[in-house]
């Protein structure tokens, strides 16, 4: 269980590194921009992170905040998500602060909340649309 928590980290921190390593540039593809809300048991779900993937190419990422809504990142400097299909991730096991300096002391892992099927054996996907794009999350733990 700990190996796998560990693992999705280690996934996480180098789609991270990948997001906000590259800079948007003038070769960016079209992008749509993906902002919504996930829900858990009718709940705002606060620190949960949202990965669109499409069939071919760069992820997308974002966090919900303490509403539960989210923005998705294509790059550090760009937001958005490619165009076209996309399998959803949503985690609720990142890295949280146990206080609020943020300075890395007192890192913690949170156990996952969400079902498999919201994550490593995910059912999740989502169509983007060039423009403005709303899609919601509303989650079950069952």
């Amino acid at each position: 269980m700990k190996i796998r928590i560990v693992s999705r980290f280690l996934i996480t921190g180098c789609l991270m590194f990948g997001l906000w390593g590259c800079g948007g540039g003038s070769d960016t593809p079209p992008l749509g921009q993906v902002s919504g809300t996930v829900t858990l048991d009718g709940q705002p779900l606060e620190q949960a992170q949202v990965t669109f993937q499409p069939e071919n190419g760069r992820a997308s990422i974002g966090e919900t905040d303490s509403e539960g809504n989210y923005e998705l990142s294509y790059t550090g400097t760009t937001s958005g998500a490619l165009l076209g299909a996309h399998q959803v991730v949503i985690i609720s096991a990142v890295e949280a602060y146990s206080d609020e300096s943020g300075e890395g002391k007192d890192r913690k892992a949170r156990p996952e909340l969400l079902p498999a099927k919201y994550n490593s054996k995910t059912t999740l996907k989502a169509d983007v649309k060039s423009g403005s794009n709303q899609i919601d999350f509303p989650l079950t733990s069952k």
